[in-house]
């Protein structure tokens, strides 16, 4: 098991130049068309996180998204998740999980943190689980989940995956994972998408980050900026 060695810190990309360009250009396309472009990403977002499902046909290979820690323990968001995973599990979806996350804050991991939940809560044990650790965000989540996955192989054909997480955070990691050469497969944490204030916020706040991501490497293809589109990838 690897030792934890990053921390999440999501202003870290503010000193960025490739992310502060992708801003840019995000800010402009929203002025330029009155916002439109930012409530299409809304919907988008609002209509992956409705009709994503809670399981999937077959044996799966299981990627669960952590959260921020509190306390060092999984907050709410969190252990939806994981019971989620839990389900899979006890119903023989999932064939082998991993738990993705490198340090919130304190010592513990969220994978560790996650995996010591599971086990609370009677963890099968003819599962394969493993702990991706060095993660701080959902882009680097996925790029550690490729590598474990490939062995360090990068020609090794990925698995298709079920993408496990909250409903808000679904179309995000679908993007990504397209992105980085995944057969990415949507699997929601909640039974249904909730309609509360703290829910809508976060939607909200989803379509604007799916909306920075996309149009920076649309206008990094476009302009033919080879660095910053293999931001992700």
């Amino acid at each position: 098991m690897p030792t934890p060695s990053s921390r999440r810190n999501p202003w870290r990309y503010l000193r960025d130049a490739d992310v502060l360009h992708a801003a840019v250009v995000t800010l402009f396309a929203i002025m330029l068309s009155a916002g439109i472009v930012w409530i299409g990403y809304v919907v988008h977002v609002w209509r992956t996180a409705r009709r994503a499902p809670t399981t999937l046909p077959g044996r799966w290979v299981v990627l669960v998204f952590g959260r921020q820690l509190v306390a060092e323990e999984p907050e709410h968001d969190y252990r939806g998740r994981l019971a989620r995973a839990l389900a899979l599990l006890r119903g023989r979806i999932a064939s082998r999980v991993l738990l993705l996350g490198g340090r919130s804050s304190g010592t513990r991991s969220e994978a560790e943190a996650g995996h010591a939940w599971l086990q609370g809560q009677g963890l099968p044990a003819d599962v394969p689980i493993e702990l991706e650790q060095e993660s701080v965000d959902s882009l680097e989540n996925l790029r550690h989940a490729r590598g474990l996955l490939q062995g360090g192989d990068r020609a090794e054909v990925l698995p298709p995956v079920a993408l496990l997480t909250s409903r808000y955070h679904l179309a995000r990691c679908l993007l990504l994972a397209q992105r980085l050469g995944f057969d990415g497969h949507a699997v929601a944490a909640e039974d249904a998408l909730p309609r509360t204030p703290r829910y809508l916020a976060l939607l909200l706040m989803e379509a604007t980050y799916l909306m920075w991501i996309d149009l920076g490497v649309r206008w990094a293809r476009l302009t033919g900026h080879r660095r910053m589109a293999a931001r992700i990838s």
